[in-house]
């Protein structure tokens, strides 16, 4: 069992059939490895990886879905050059964990950046209220992570001013409940969490936001240039868009949507945080309850010298990836898609009977 942060376990099914991809896709007797990405077997696999998506997601027609890469780390980057460079109102950003902090740093190269709410002196504990936040009007742009993997927060609405565009990275919560695409502007999301192994950066951005691109970007670091070239302007990472396609066809088929996804997600992570709870006298979760997110619940034992008792028992029962980010430590559990409702109330149960071991 894969608690990892990331990267984050498959489906089952998924992995199966990535098992046998390698070896020799079914359509071309070729290994999914060896692959051209100009095949039309490729350009296949890029089409319906979109239509997929477009259909989980209900994208409108005025969107684009790119798949990229560099991970969230170049849209850090990206997203300023684009829409920042030359903007005399500069852009608002929200600080709301050791992620996102990383985003205001690359900004700045860019124009005139504001924090408008750093987190950091509550820890990283809690959200912001909407009466602590002060919106900029003629901001090029608002910035945000809706979900905060070390620390286990989420947004549970996103924030805003109506007429501000909204951008905003979904890496570790995209494809795990419905989202209203028509109230962003810009939402990427590195793969490795939901939308499976590392190397593909999945973006969906609005026509008209992107229509606003600044001159004289390097063409690689031009949306426009991979919306011109359907995704494939230079080589793209073509087993993970491969997996990312098997995924949303497991969504689809398997699960039954994100309104199904979404369900079953609120089941395993109310089962994991209701073990927590229920053994004060062992375990302090991170995050405030109202801020508690669905994807990684963040915790500590009350008394760190049973660490190592708590490690040693986890692996022995086959319970991997709970060690927490080397920022925070303590421990996490990450509760992807891939993530079965039985393997969270695995989890529970172990941690509740490990509460009481400790109380005996």
């Amino acid at each position: 069992m894969n608690f990892s942060g990331g990267p984050g376990a498959l489906p089952a099914s998924v992995l199966r059939q990535t098992r046998d991809a390698i070896e020799a896709l079914p359509e071309t007797g070729l290994s999914v490895l060896g692959m051209s990405h100009r095949s039309a077997w490729f350009r296949g696999v890029l089409d319906e990886a979109e239509q997929n998506l477009r259909q989980l997601l209900q994208i409108p027609d005025n969107y684009r879905v790119l798949f990229m890469q560099g991970g969230s780390s170049l849209q850090f980057s990206m997203l300023p050059m684009n829409f920042l460079r030359g903007h005399a109102a500069g852009a608002d950003y929200l600080v709301t964990g050791y992620w996102s902090a990383k985003a205001p740093t690359e900004a700045r190269l860019e124009g005139i950046t504001r924090v408008l709410w750093d987190g950091a002196p509550s820890a990283y504990k809690r959200l912001p209220r909407a009466d602590e936040l002060q919106f900029s009007p003629g901001a090029a742009y608002l910035h945000y992570v809706s979900n905060e993997t070390v620390e286990g927060l989420e947004f549970k609405a996103p924030p805003g001013l109506p007429g501000v565009p909204l951008a905003c990275d979904m890496s570790s919560n995209l494809l795990a409940a419905p989202i209203d695409v028509g109230r962003y502007d810009l939402i990427y999301a590195h793969a490795q969490k939901n939308l499976g192994p590392s190397g593909v950066t999945l973006v969906i951005l609005k026509d008209e936001f992107a229509n606003r691109a600044g001159t004289g970007l390097p063409t690689l670091l031009d949306y426009r240039t991979h919306i011109a070239a359907r995704s494939n302007y230079n080589t793209p990472p073509v087993f993970a868009i491969y997996v990312l396609m098997l995924i949303t066809r497991w969504l689809r088929d398997e699960i039954g949507g994100l309104d199904a996804m979404a369900a079953l997600n609120q089941r395993k992570s109310e089962s994991v945080y209701a073990a927590l709870d229920a053994h004060p006298e062992t375990y302090v979760p991170h995050a405030d309850r109202v801020d508690r997110s669905r994807m990684n619940v963040a915790f500590k034992l009350r008394d760190a010298r049973r660490d190592h008792a708590f490690a040693t028992a986890a692996k022995a029962l086959g319970i991997h990836g709970l060690e927490g980010h080397r920022s925070l430590g303590g421990w996490r559990a990450s509760l992807y898609n891939a993530i079965s409702l039985a393997e969270a109330q695995t989890l529970a149960q172990w941690l509740q009977d490990f509460a009481c071991e400790a109380g005996a």
